[in-house]
């Protein structure tokens, strides 16, 4: 699986896999990465901007 699907998956813009495991590990791997994800985009508009002010 190509990584913007997992990303698209984690951000609910895609259906999840069927086939794709599911334990406690697994879902709260997905959970800190969905997280981190939406933190470094919070980041990123933030950032922009910051520099579209100045």
């Amino acid at each position: 699986m190509g990584v913007w699907n997992q990303v698209a998956q984690y951000l609910y813009l895609k259906k999840k896999d069927p086939d794709a495991p599911k334990n406690f590990a697994v879902k709260f791997m997905h959970g800190i990465n969905r997280i981190s994800i939406l933190l470094f985009l919070l980041a990123m508009i933030i950032l922009a901007f910051k520099l579209l002010r100045h």
